[in-house]
């Protein structure tokens, strides 16, 4: 399978002719949902769903139940719960956890779900909800108002994935992601940063 990583938390998947996008929001580049055959949004932040965009591109959209997403333009979306197992691109994806992070102050959360795809990649979406089996492939947050370091740190080093590549980091400067880098390079195996359009 090849992994081709966007700006922010947006991943291409490519496998035998399928492509499947997870999470192309309104800072990812059009240029991700090219030939794509089907999309997982794990939650209903802009940064994760840009709505006018998947309107037009006209393939099956799969997202979590109880997601509210923008009535900017019309969307079908294939709506799915915490341990479902269905296919899209003609791979198989298992939804995973349910809820995004506790935010900031009370404010209140939404529906998130993570996608482990051909029981091989995790997306775990604004969340650090652990898979109940190994992975070879971890997409782990980087950066976020919800998240301190060492808790994405402890995430991947718990979750023990062979691979392990950022996700949620269009926020960091230069600097922030030398930082962070370095961190992850330090205390997780398999951990490499993949700049946005790099392919794994």
């Amino acid at each position: 399978m090849r992994l081709t990583k966007f700006t922010h938390s947006c991943v291409r998947l490519e496998h035998d002719g399928g492509v499947l996008v997870i999470d192309p929001g309104t800072w990812s580049e059009p240029r991700a949902l090219a030939g794509a055959d089907a999309v997982l949004v794990t939650h209903e932040h802009t940064d994760h769903v840009d709505v006018l965009r998947l309107a037009g591109l006209g393939v099956p959209v799969f997202a979590p139940q109880g997601a509210v997403l923008p009535d900017l333009a019309p969307l079908s979306v294939t709506r799915v719960g915490a341990g479902e197992r269905f296919t899209a691109a003609g791979l198989t994806v298992t939804a995973l956890g349910g809820r995004h992070a506790a935010i900031h102050g009370g404010q209140p959360d939404c529906a998130n779900l993570g996608y482990l795809v051909g029981d091989a990649v995790y997306h775990p979406g604004d969340s650090l909800h652990r898979p109940d089996r190994l992975v070879e492939t971890l997409l782990v947050p980087a950066q976020a108002s919800w998240l301190k370091l060492t808790e994405a740190i402890d995430f991947a080093t718990a979750v023990g994935a062979e691979r392990v590549f950022p996700i949620h980091d269009a926020q960091l400067n230069e600097r922030g992601l030398t930082s962070v880098n370095g961190w992850f390079a330090e205390t997780v195996p398999g951990y490499r940063h993949l700049a946005p359009g790099e392919s794994a």
